[in-house]
């Protein structure tokens, strides 16, 4: 597959960097009219780039200022083939994985960073009913909006930037008849709604009453990774991390307040790499949301199929020792019903004690080439030889290093398998064990607090510059997701420690194996945490 520029991933890309082979212009304004014809004629930003020596962000910013909007082509038909897509099948697992992005109705990819309208479509499907309303505050070219229309929903749209919104307008103004919908139910044809769009700031939702939404769609922008609007006033794209999570703290508790109770809101972010480690946006959204008063229903990991894992990308995650971005969160929150007391619904810690056991993991003996991207998709039959030379072989620098299983005991048993490491590490890999579904929040504070201990025990023996590795898996209580990635993150606060990666490991055809629709996704994907020792 071609590499897409992603600046997510630090600027790693060939398309950011600079060509020798430039051509000389007098003014430049006249490289920009050259460069803004080989957009008209559909030539690829790679090739550009090449050719007049300029940066990936030049071109975009070029055209974000001269069209108004971020788009990446021009004059893009907009000749309706099909009105859904075929052969479609609701998402049933926590792995929404989409090889092609979807060109269905008026849908393309011509708006930068536009969702996959596959994304919309499941969560509309899965938490709405037809006629109920929609809402997406960072509409973009309107890849919800055209969903709502083609599922029978009432949607309200808005985003900052009053040309996203022109190009949306074009995108929703097609003709459908009820009886074109059939395949949503061979009986009953939905009313078609026309989504109400227009120019808002999704900080600012006044004009809205409370408890009128029956659901939240929407993808906001990336906290100053790709820009949307040539220096919007309030445009988000604009803000680094810390201000970007300030801003989203408005629109969640303005979702909050709008939300019908008992209903959801679902947010598509991905993660970011400063300094060649990741900063964790996706889980710090998350934090966002709930601080606002959501619950997690659900932890979904949207798998990325642009990314190229040979050649040039192959031998540069080798040599510096990084993974591809692959990876975007679509947590699904939910607005509560009615406040939940843990003192009413908690139990007590109902396994024994965790003692943590170093063991020899199984590896398998060579592997062909290592993953280079963050999700991992491995063989079930071989999956544990597969993991372990993975993180072993990319992590432990050929030094020594050790794994650390947490073994269920009862008080009075011993443990005689642990035993005490002098010597310094380049790698220690703590494989946590899996919670059960029937687990209580005691659990989970026994087994982070375990956890912790355990690190801080570990910290002293792994060398400068070394790794700690951490496995875990989500969990179910109540009906609600326990992030326990995002958990272990929240809790390691320590200078020293730098992560690295976040890893998705899945088993190969999970997805598959789940044939009926529940009223929950099923949890199909674990972490691995990677952190790097910065003394």
């Amino acid at each position: 597959m071609n590499a897409r520029p992603d600046k997510r991933n630090g600027g790693l890309n060939k398309g950011d960097k600079m060509s020798n082979q430039q051509m000389s212009f007098k003014t430049e304004k006249e490289l920009q009219e050259a460069i803004l014809q080989e957009k008209v004629r559909g030539t690829p930003d790679l090739e550009i780039g090449q050719k007049y020596g300029v940066t990936f962000r030049y071109i975009e910013k070029l055209i974000t200022k001269s069209q108004g909007v971020n788009i990446s082509s021009f004059g893009v038909s907009k000749k309706i083939k099909t009105l859904y897509p075929k052969d479609f099948k609701e998402e049933q697992t926590t792995v929404w994985s989409f090889k092609q992005r979807g060109k269905w109705a008026t849908h393309s990819g011509e708006y930068r960073g536009n969702w996959s309208p596959y994304i919309p479509r499941n969560v509309i499907l899965k938490y709405s009913k037809p006629g109920e309303l929609v809402l997406d505050y960072f509409c973009g070219a309107g890849t919800t909006a055209v969903e709502t229309k083609l599922l029978g929903r009432k949607c309200i749209a808005l985003d900052i930037n009053n040309k996203a919104i022109e190009l949306a307008k074009k995108n929703i103004n097609f003709n459908i008849k009820a009886q074109q919908l059939a395949f949503i139910n061979d009986k009953i044809h939905p009313q078609i709604y026309k989504p109400e769009l227009s120019v808002g700031d999704a900080r600012d939702l006044s004009f809205l009453q409370n408890n009128s939404i029956d659901l939240i769609c929407a993808h906001p922008p990336y906290a100053n990774i790709i820009h949307y609007t040539d220096s919007e006033e309030g445009d988000l794209s604009f803000f680094d991390i810390d201000d970007f999570l300030k801003e989203m703290s408005k629109v969640a508790r303005e979702s909050f307040r709008v939300l019908k109770p008992g209903r959801q809101c679902a947010i598509l972010i991905g993660d970011t790499r400063r300094k060649k480690h990741v900063i964790p946006l996706g889980f710090k959204l998350i934090n966002v949301y709930l601080d606002a008063g959501f619950k997690l229903r659900e932890l979904v990991v949207k798998r990325q199929h642009n990314c190229k894992t040979r050649g040039f990308w192959y031998a540069n995650s080798i040599k510096y020792n990084f993974l591809l971005l692959a990876h975007e969160y679509l947590p699904i929150f939910e607005k509560p019903e009615f406040p939940v007391s843990l003192s009413v619904r908690e139990r007590g810690v109902d396994y024994g004690l965790l003692i943590p056991a170093f063991q020899k993991p199984p590896l398998k003996r060579k592997l062909d080439e290592l993953e280079t991207t963050t999700v991992w998709i491995l063989s079930e039959t071989d999956f544990e030889r597969h993991l372990n030379k993975n993180v072993i072989d990319r992590y432990s620098n050929g030094a020594r290093y050790s794994t650390i299983s947490f073994l269920a005991h009862s008080e009075n048993c011993i443990d005689s398998t642990e035993k005490k490491e002098k010597k310094k590490k380049g790698l220690v890999f703590i494989k946590l064990p899996f919670l059960s579904d029937n687990s209580s929040h005691s659990n989970v504070e026994f087994y982070l607090q375990q956890t912790k201990e355990t690190i801080n025990r570990e910290l002293p023996t792994i060398t400068d510059d070394g790794f700690l590795v951490i496995q875990t898996r989500d969990v179910r209580i109540d009906g609600y997701i326990e992030p326990m990635a995002k958990k272990v993150v929240d809790m390691l606060t320590i200078d020293s420690l730098w992560l690295k990666e976040i890893v998705f490991v899945i088993q190969r055809g999970a997805n598959s194996k789940t044939q009926t629709l529940e009223s929950s996704l099923k949890i199909v994907h674990q972490y691995l945490l990677v952190y790097e020792m910065k003394r």
